[in-house]
């Protein structure tokens, strides 16, 4: 799709906004892969930001997800799949309602989602470098 990004800390963020801003209006899947603390949910808070969301915003991880109102685009979706069981479980949650809700979906864990996670969904690899810590995001569809 396009050259990897790398973001040598997350207080230095405005090229990665800008990377997302201009993809809002192509995809409203994004999902984030990653090893535990690679940055997915403080990026996606960085994100949620941007678009206005004022107040707290935390990884869903035990509610699989959360909601919030943004001023920029309207409700924004976060959801943390890392403790679900069985991709099925997102058909109780309303996953369907989600998606075609035309809000934005912020995913962390897609993989756990399966076939549930829908093809043309954005998919953000995120590599932490062991030497100085630099995030390298790779963006696939």
């Amino acid at each position: 799709m396009q050259q990897p990004l790398i973001v040598s800390t997350l207080e230095e963020v405005n090229e990665l906004k800008q990377v997302f801003r201009s993809l809002y209006n192509d995809y409203n899947v994004f999902c984030f892969h990653g090893e535990l603390g690679a940055g997915k949910t403080s990026i996606i808070k960085i994100l949620c930001n941007d678009l206005g969301v004022k107040g707290g915003m935390s990884s869903p991880s035990f509610s699989l997800v959360n909601e919030y109102d943004s001023a920029e685009k309207g409700v924004i979706y976060h959801f943390d799949l890392y403790r679900l069981r069985e991709p099925s479980e997102l058909i109780e949650i309303g996953w369907g309602d989600y998606l075609n809700s035309d809000s934005i979906l912020f995913v962390e864990w897609p993989e756990k989602g399966g076939d549930f996670i829908p093809d043309d969904a954005l998919h953000i690899h995120i590599n932490v470098s062991l030497t100085n810590d630099n995030r390298t995001l790779t963006f696939k569809n």
